[in-house]
């Protein structure tokens, strides 16, 4: 027997819910239970943040999608090919050396709390691949995005996101928090043995994932992303076409007109997809390691016969 669901599942069609439920444990050893206003850490979820934190500095033209890598960063991370640009990094094409390779996952670096924290991670792993010449799905890409954004706008990331994202979407759930002293309505992840996940993630998330959120927050996110609340319309519509093995700027595009943003880490599943042309929003957000398992499946089957 597998470990039973714990986490929200919601599901909407503009202001319609079609499916709403919440089960399991925020915290076990309190017996507190999942609500489904209970915010979870969504690891790379916060990429499409991230994107869309650089996106819109892309559009102000503080950057380019053209700017290399090398003109922000100056002479840190000096691995780093000086031809990636943004754009690379936004579609993991850069062929840089990952910190975090979910192929080959190390140890999590220790003590990860500040942009100095990220950066001294980074250092020391070898260009991999020419830039631009395949895909490989790539964590530390969007760290480097977030040292880039904090650099041209000369604000901290999670300000960054706050201002430029989460506010403007009426994200009000939606926070970076430390990992070893989560507030109240936030859940605790657990891995396969029932230990927390406290030594298992950055005490801090960055650009690449650790953000929290709550699935009612992303049935806000993505009538304001598309609305062009976030950035202009016209990216909107550049990040959402496709780039490279189903991926645009900062979102997953499982099938023609479906974006998804998702993630997974030690005691962390998430997946929120929505299809425009219906406006309905998909979201499983758990706290168990690996949950949601079928779960999953049938949510898209949901979004496929909806």
């Amino acid at each position: 027997m597998g470990v039973p669901f714990s986490g929200v599942v919601l599901v909407s069609r503009g202001d319609e819910t079609l499916l709403a439920e919440a089960s399991g444990y925020a915290h076990r050893a309190y017996a507190v239970k999942n609500t489904l206003d209970t915010r979870f850490a969504i690891a790379s979820g916060t990429k499409g943040f991230t994107a869309l934190v650089v996106v819109g500095l892309v559009a102000e033209g503080r950057l380019t999608l053209e700017t290399t890598a090398r003109e922000v960063l100056g002479d840190d991370l000096p691995l780093i090919d000086d031809r990636v640009t943004v754009e690379h990094l936004l579609t993991h094409t850069s062929g840089i050396g990952d910190y975090c390779d979910d192929e080959d996952p190390p140890e999590t670096p220790p003590g990860l709390v500040t942009s100095a924290d990220y950066l001294a991670a980074l250092d020391g792993y070898p260009q991999r691949t020419p830039p631009g010449e395949r895909f490989h799905y790539h964590n530390g890409a969007f760290a480097v995005l977030g040292l880039i954004a904090e650099r041209i706008a000369g604000t901290a990331f999670a300000d960054l996101v706050r201002t430029r994202v989460t506010e403007p979407a009426g994200m009000t759930d939606t926070a970076f928090f430390r990992s070893d002293a989560l507030p109240g309505r936030t859940a605790t992840g657990y891995l396969e043995d029932g230990r927390t996940n406290v030594f298992s993630l950055p005490v801090v998330g960055f650009g690449d994932g650790g953000i929290y959120s709550s699935a009612p927050d992303f049935r806000k996110f993505w009538p304001a992303f598309l609305d062009g609340r976030i950035v202009p319309g016209e990216w909107v519509a550049r990040m959402l076409r496709p780039h490279a093995e189903g991926h645009g700027l900062g979102f997953w595009l499982p099938r023609p007109g479906v974006a998804r943003l998702e993630g997974g880490d030690h005691g962390v599943t998430f997946r929120s997809t929505h299809e425009p042309s219906s406006g309905l929003t998909a979201t499983l957000i758990s706290n168990n390691h690996r949950g949601g398992g079928p779960l999953l499946g049938r949510l898209d089957e949901f979004l496929t016969k909806a």
